[in-house]
């Protein structure tokens, strides 16, 4: 091989090792050039050599002129000696404008590499957000309201998307962040080496994000694969929380995710809402405030002045916040316990109120105004007729849980597309009828008859993106509410919604609830995060066979329009073995952003509810 090619060889390798290599090369001809020149000027131009302070000066000389080309402007010299200092000076231009070039380019391709979000963050006790989806920007906005009280909070979010995409979705979509930093890095979740960009080691909690696509849960047990090969290493990590649509594969993703992984079955809890939402309006926009960080919260908190007394006798021991239930030492949870348990040295008392750091024991006994508690009327339950429109993955299960909440003799009639094609699960209290009917035709709808019924249940359709589904959801509800005028007591409506942003243009037809499964999954997901041991809370809350949430008619409380205050509220309640947590307002069902529920209320403040109102309450039923 020739010796050229030998160069030119080399020559490309030292290109190709980038900047670094460049600017030593640079320095190197800057070096050879200087030599030269100063040679020549030693053996061409003695005269000037002295007249310059001997080959020292020279070379000093030849360098300076090398590095700023301006510095001979004031040369004085033979002609070989002026001729030699312009030579060395044209070299140094092309050094020197090549150097700059060579900066720039590397500067420009440090930005870039920095932008595609690849470099390791350096975080302490940060949130980690694995994956992407429409309901990142609920989490970030949650989190951010979470994080207000800190004086720094930082967000990690790991995705396979652009960097510079997912920074300018986040600015457009919540653009006040705080003092929380939201930081974006472009890599796959499924990749276990990915995940040291975000700094898994020493965040404090991590939520695994699903897709949008129908095999999110398949995406979500590879990501808790993934962090499972970490978690093998034995090093200390955070707790993680992720959600699975499907119910049948909480198994299989709690194996995955190991004895650090919180999981929530997505499906099961939709299911749940709407079915005690079509029962009690106004369901999920209490579930929506009791999971938002904006608005009240559930707090444990350790109380030893109040060990041995009994629950009872705590329920008015707070200024500021409702005490709701207690949690064990040995972590078991209890919501609206007896009256009559002693709370433990070691429990912790479950509190909900708007910021822990309001929370504090009341200093007096509270004032009840006997006069206005009224005796609870009796309601004998009796069989009802529920209209159920539309048909997804969802409804078998919808069915089951009606049947076991119907008393014996209630009818379900289902209308959807295609109905021969869907077979109703076996039921013990209800009788069910399968229709062929479209939704949105209102002759259809009239041929059903919903003025017949009490309640109606609008589902969201399988198969459809999620703004063409709400579309046709929509369209049914305002066929519903046009045939329901004039009709007193008019039938109640909840409907399933799948983005949250078409709730607001919803509220024209005056429905009586919507659940937006997708966003309280992210509320809850985002309070796991902050709070691991609320986990149990919520479980027991949204339990069928525990204390749940109910929204009872104010007069089984209060005497319509008599003056009181909650503390009465609350002393009524406990009576029935129920705790008050708040209440709902019938002039305010159809007004965001609260829809008329107003939770902890001031105890002493005076309040008036009249016969349409609503006390909300944790009881057996």
């Amino acid at each position: 091989m020739r010796w050229g090619d030998r160069f030119r060889y080399w020559f490309d390798n030292t290109m190709a090792r980038g900047t670094p290599a460049l600017v030593g090369l640079l320095g190197l001809a800057s070096l050879v050039l200087v030599l030269i020149m100063s040679g020549l000027v030693l053996l061409f131009a003695p005269a000037d050599v002295r007249a310059h302070g001997e080959w020292h000066g020279v070379f000093w000389m030849s360098l300076l002129r090398t590095l700023d080309p301006g510095t001979m402007g004031g040369d004085q010299g033979g002609l070989v000696f002026l001729g030699l200092m312009l030579a060395v000076t044209l070299g140094g231009i092309f050094i020197v404008s090549s150097f700059i070039g060579v900066l720039t380019t590397g500067l420009e391709s440090k930005i870039a590499v920095l932008r595609k979000g690849r470099s390791r963050i350096v975080e302490r006790d940060h949130t980690v957000v694995l994956g992407w989806s429409e309901q990142i920007f609920t989490v970030v906005s949650e989190l951010v309201h979470a994080n207000r009280s800190n004086r720094t909070s930082c967000v990690a979010i790991l995705a396979d998307l652009d960097k510079a995409a997912m920074d300018d979705a986040i600015r457009s979509r919540v653009p006040d962040l705080g003092r929380t930093r939201i930081v974006c890095r472009s890599g796959d979740p499924l990749h276990p080496p990915d995940l040291d960009l975000v700094s898994l080691s020493t965040a404090r909690s991590v939520m695994v994000l699903p897709t949008d696509g129908p095999d999110s849960d398949i995406h979500v047990v590879k990501v808790l694969l993934s962090l499972g090969t970490i978690a093998a290493t034995g090093e200390p990590g955070p707790h993680v929380v992720a959600a699975v649509a499907d119910s049948t594969n909480l198994r299989a993703a709690q194996l995955a995710g190991g004895r650090r992984a919180q999981l929530v079955g997505a499906d099961d809890l939709a299911v749940r809402l709407l079915v005690n939402a079509h029962r009690q309006s106004g369901l999920s926009a209490v579930c929506a405030d009791l999971l938002a960080f904006a608005g009240n919260e559930f707090y444990l908190r350790s109380e030893p002045e109040l060990a041995g007394r009994t629950f009872g006798e705590i329920r008015h021991a707070y200024e500021l916040g409702v005490p709701v239930g207690l949690r064990g030492q040995d972590g078991t949870i209890c919501l609206n316990p007896s009256s009559s348990v002693t709370v433990g040295a070691e429990d912790e008392v479950i509190v909900l109120a708007e910021d822990d750091t309001l929370i504090r024991l009341a200093e007096r006994a509270p004032h009840l105004v006997e006069a206005a508690i009224s005796p609870r009327p009796r309601h004998d339950p009796a069989p009802e007729q529920t209209l159920m429109l539309g048909w997804n993955k969802r409804a078998p299960q919808i069915i089951d849980l009606l049947d076991k909440f119907a008393f014996p003799g209630s009818h379900l009639q289902i209308a959807c597309t295609g109905a021969a094609d869907h077979v109703a699960p076996p039921t013990t209290n209800l009788t069910v009828e399968l229709t062929t009917a479209d939704p949105t035709d209102r002759n259809d709808l009239e041929r059903l008859d919903p003025r017949a019924c009490r309640h109606v249940i609008v589902l969201s359709s399988d198969g459809l993106g999620a703004q063409e589904a709400d579309a046709r959801t929509l369209i049914t509800l305002l066929h519903l509410r046009d045939l329901a005028e004039g009709l007193e007591p008019p039938y109640s409506i909840v409907s399933e919604i799948n983005d949250d942003n078409n709730r607001a243009i919803a509220e024209v037809t005056r429905a009586d609830d919507f659940v937006v499964s997708d966003k309280l999954i992210s509320l809850l997901l985002t309070q796991l995060t902050e709070n691991r041991h609320l986990a149990e809370v919520f479980e027991d809350l949204f339990d069928p066979s525990g204390a749940e949430i109910y929204l009872k008619p104010a007069p089984g409380y209060l005497l319509p329009n008599a003056p009181a205050n909650f503390s009465t509220v609350a002393e009524a309640a406990a009576r029935h073995g129920e705790t008050a947590i708040g209440y709902r307002i019938y002039t305010e069902f159809y007004r965001p952003p609260a829809y008329g529920v107003v939770l902890n209320p001031p105890k002493h403040a005076p309040l008036t509810l009249t016969e349409k109102d609503r006390v909300i309450v944790l009881a057996e039923d």
